[in-house]
């Protein structure tokens, strides 16, 4: 392969776009629909929050609180909504439309849940 063939690796393709982006969100059941404003979350700040999410009992094992890791990434991803700042308080006490609604902003935590299952299980 020549020089001239061969491309450069340009790291600015995988930067996240400092931007907040604009999502209309639906609730189900209803068909109401919404509009809020949300951040990209960086690789590593959603590998703090996976981290966070895990809990370690004494014997090793761990057991990942799903609930901790969607309310910490809504919190930090959303930044504007009509409820104003999205708290913890605001969290808990919105129904399940609702929350199922925000769901869909949350990255996916693990790629493949089964062998992450079994990776956490193991300690690993």
């Amino acid at each position: 392969m020549t020089q001239e063939s061969e491309s450069t690796f340009d790291f600015k393709n995988y930067i996240i776009e400092k931007q907040p982006e604009s999502r209309t969100l639906t609730i189900e059941g209803t068909g109401e629909t919404f509009e809020v404003t949300v951040k990209d979350l960086p690789w590593s700040r959603r590998n703090q929050l996976i981290s966070k999410s895990l809990e370690f009992n004494p014997q090793g094992e761990t057991k990942f609180a799903a609930d901790v890791y969607v309310r910490e990434c809504l919190k930090e991803m959303i930044v504007d909504a009509p409820w104003g700042n999205t708290t913890e308080s605001f969290l808990m006490q919105i129904d399940s439309r609702l929350g199922s609604a925000l769901e869909t902003l949350v990255p996916q935590a693990f790629d493949d849940v089964s062998v992450q299952s079994d990776t956490v299980k193991k300690g690993q």
